[in-house]
C-alpha cells in the first residue's frame, strides 16, 4: 500500500507533464535488456573463486570485454575521446602474490567419508592458505574448547592439528608458537542460520606467508569432528592444493561518450572479486549486459546521452577509489555513482530483499519507524556526515515504478558503507548501492548460480540504466518533474516523522528533541532540492530556480505547523 500511495503521489506532483521524463528510457530498457545474457556472463564468472590477479578474476576481465567487443565498444588507444564507444583494461603490477585455491581434503582417519571436501565446499579454504604437501599430513587433532593462551602455553601441540568453535586467525599466533601444523577453525553470523544451512562456510582469509595451513568448517563437519574428538583421539588426513604467483591486477572501464559535455559522467561499478554468484558474478553479470544494451541503443540513436556513461568493472573498493582519485580533473565531471552488488538473489532461496542502500539522510541517525539496517550492521553516521541529495529520490522513485510494472519488491535501507558506493561518498560525489540483504547465504560457499535470478538482474539492469539515462540527458522538463518529486517524497517523510515524533513526545520523550528531527529532516530536503539545479546538461533556467523556491517554501511551511503541534 506504502509503494502504491507514494507513486500516485508522484504522478500527482507532475501534473502538467504529459509522461515522466524517465518513461521513453523505461520503453528502451524493458524490450532491449536480455536476462539470458547477463544469467550467460554470471555463470561463467561464478565458476571461479576469484581473487585480484588470479585465473579466475583475469578469465572474468577478458570475459566482459569480449561482450563489449561484440557490443561496438573498441579498444582505446590513447584517450577516451577517440572514439564514441571505447573500453580499456588496466593494467597494474601486484605487491603481493595473487592466490587461487586448487583442491582440499579432510578424512577422519578409520572412516571411508571425508569429513569435508573442496568439491562440496570451496570456502573451507582461506585466501591465503599454503599447500600441504602433496602427500598430504596425518596428524592427531586436538580440540581447544577455551582459548586462554597461557594455558594452551602448557599443552604440548607440536606436530598437531588445533581444532577450535572460532576464527582459526585466533589460534594463528599460538599454533606458529607451539609447532602445530595446522588449524580448524568455525565461525558463521547467526543470519546465516547454519544449524538449518549446514553445509555452509563464510570465506575467509589469512595472513600472508604463514608457516601453519588454516581451513575453516561447515556446521555439520564442526559438529562431527567436535563428537568425535569428545570420544577420544582423533587423527586427521588433511590435503590442500593452492597456488601463489606473482601477477597483475586488472580492471576494465568502458565509456560511451557524451556528445554535449563528455566530462561529466555518471558511473556504474560492479566489483569482480569474491567467490560467489550473488556476490558478485551477477554484478558483473548485469553491468555487462547493461554496458552490451547501452551500445545498442547509442548504435541506433535511440539514446543520444549528452554526458558520459562509464561502466567498471575491478577490485571492490579499491578499482572504484581509484579511479576516482587518481585523476583529479576526471573526478571533478564524475556527477553521480552506483556499485552493483549482489544484484541477481532469488529472494525466495535467499531471504534477501532487493534493496538501495541510501546516501546518508537522517534516517542513519535516527533509525525509527519502518526504516531498518540490515544485519550488515549500521554505519557512524552523524549530522556532519548528512549528504542531501536528489539522487537517494531519484533512484528510489524510479526502482518503485519499476516495481509496480513487473510486480517487483523495492525497499531501502540506512546508509551502511562497505561497498564501492562508499569511495564516491567519501569524495563528496553522490553515490548509491543496489543489492539485496539479509541473504542466509552471504559470503558462503552455497551462493551458487541456483540462487540467482535472472528477472532479479533484468529489474536491476532496466531500473539502473533508466535512472543513468534520465540523468546524464537531462533537461528542463527532467529538473522541473525532479523538484516536484522530490517534494512529494519530502512531504511524506515529514509526516511519518512528524508523527513517529508525536508518538515519542506521548511516551516522555522530550519535545525539543522531536522538533529537532524534524528540523533535520527539512534542512536535507531543502539542501536536496538545491542540487536540482545542476540537473540539466544546459545552464539552469529560471523556471528550475523559482520552482526549487516555492517546493522548498512549500515544505518549511509544513516543517512549521509540525512544530507548532510538538510543543
Amino acid at each position: 500500500m506504502k509503494t502504491k500511495i507514494l507513486f500516485t503521489l508522484l504522478l500527482a506532483g507532475l501534473g502538467a507533464y504529459a509522461q515522466h521524463p524517465s518513461e521513453p528510457y523505461f520503453n528502451l530498457t524493458r524490450s532491449g535488456f536480455k536476462e539470458k545474457n547477463a544469467f550467460q556472463t554470471t555463470a561463467f564468472v561464478e565458476q571461479y573463486f576469484r581473487v585480484p590477479g588470479n585465473t579466475g578474476f583475469n578469465a572474468s576481465i577478458h570475459f566482459v570485454e569480449n561482450i563489449l567487443k561484440k557490443a561496438g565498444f573498441v579498444e582505446q588507444k590513447e584517450n577516451e575521446s577517440a572514439s564514441a564507444l571505447t573500453y580499456r583494461i588496466e593494467k597494474r603490477p601486484m605487491k603481493n602474490n595473487t592466490w587461487e585455491p586448487v583442491q582440499a581434503n579432510i578424512d577422519i582417519i578409520g572412516e571411508s567419508t571425508p569429513l569435508i571436501t573442496f568439491n562440496t565446499n570451496r570456502n573451507m579454504i582461506p585466501i591465503n592458505c599454503v599447500s600441504t604437501p602433496a602427500s598430504g599430513v596425518t596428524a592427531e587433532v586436538v580440540y581447544i574448547e577455551k582459548i586462554v593462551p597461557a594455558e594452551l602455553e602448557k599443552m604440548d601441540l607440536k606436530g598437531k592439528i588445533l581444532f577450535s568453535e572460532n576464527n582459526p586467525a585466533r589460534l594463528l599466533a599460538i599454533a606458529v608458537k607451539s609447532g602445530a601444523v595446522g588449524i580448524l577453525g568455525y565461525s558463521m553470523p547467526k543470519y546465516t542460520q547454519p544449524e538449518k544451512h549446514q553445509t555452509s562456510i563464510q570465506f575467509g582469509s589469512m595472513k600472508a606467508n604463514s608457516e601453519v595451513w588454516t581451513l575453516l568448517l561447515s556446521y555439520a563437519a564442526k559438529e562431527k569432528l567436535k563428537a568425535k574428538c569428545l570420544k577420544g583421539a582423533t587423527k586427521l588426513k588433511v590435503n590442500i592444493e593452492t597456488k601463489i604467483y606473482p601477477s597483475e591486477e586488472l580492471t576494465i572501464v568502458a565509456n560511451v561518450r557524451g556528445n554535449l559535455k563528455p566530462d561529466e559522467r555518471f558511473v556504474f561499478s560492479a566489483h569482480v572479486q569474491e567467490p560467489g554468484a550473488n556476490d558478485n558474478a551477477s554484478g558483473v553479470g548485469t553491468l555487462a549486459e547493461m554496458a552490451r544494451l547501452t551500445a545498442e541503443l547509442y548504435k541506433s540513436k535511440k539514446i543520444v546521452p549528452q554526458r558520459t556513461l562509464t561502466f567498471l568493472w575491478g577490485d571492490e573498493i579499491v578499482s572504484t577509489r581509484r579511479y576516482i582519485t587518481e585523476d583529479t580533473l576526471r573526478a571533478k565531471g564524475i556527477l553521480w555513482g552506483m556499485s552493483l552488488d549482489m544484484v541477481g538473489e532469488d529472494t525466495q532461496k535467499t531471504g534477501g530483499s532487493f534493496l538501495i542502500e541510501k546516501m546518508p539522510d537522517p534516517s542513519a541517525i535516527w533509525t525509527r519507524g519502518t526504516d531498518k539496517h540490515t544485519e550488515w550492521g549500521a554505519g557512524d553516521v552523524t549530522e556532519k556526515d548528512l549528504f542531501p541529495h536528489y539522487f537517494n529520490d531519484v533512484i528510489f522513485d524510479i526502482c518503485k515504478a519499476q516495481g509496480q510494472f513487473a510486480n517487483w519488491a523495492v525497499n531501502y535501507n540506512p546508509f551502511e558503507g562497505g561497498s564501492d558506493h562508499t569511495p564516491f561518498l567519501q569524495n563528496k560525489i553522490p553515490g548509491l548501492l543496489m543489492w539485496h540483504f539479509t541473504d542466509v547465504f552471504y559470503h558462503t560457499d552455497n551462493d551458487r548460480l541456483d540462487k540467482v535470478s535472472p528477472t532479479e538482474m533484468k529489474n536491476v539492469g532496466i531500473s539502473g540504466l533508466t535512472a543513468a539515462y534520465t540523468l546524464i540527458s537531462a533537461n528542463e522538463n527532467t529538473a522541473l518533474a525532479t523538484v516536484s518529486q522530490v517534494k512529494n517524497d519530502a512531504l511524506v517523510r515529514l509526516k511519518k516523522e512528524f508523527d513517529l515524533s508525536k508518538k515519542a513526545i506521548a511516551a516522555g520523550k522530550p519535545a525539543t528533541e522531536e522538533q529537532h528531527i524534524l528540523e533535520v529532516w527539512t534542512k536535507w530536503y531543502v539542501d536536496a532540492l538545491a542540487t536540482i539545479a545542476t540537473m540539466p546538461v544546459k545552464k539552469e533556467t529560471s523556471k528550475v530556480s523559482s520552482a526549487i523556491k516555492l517546493a522548498s517554501a512549500e515544505i518549511e511551511k509544513q516543517k512549521m505547523s509540525y512544530l507548532s503541534d510538538l510543543k
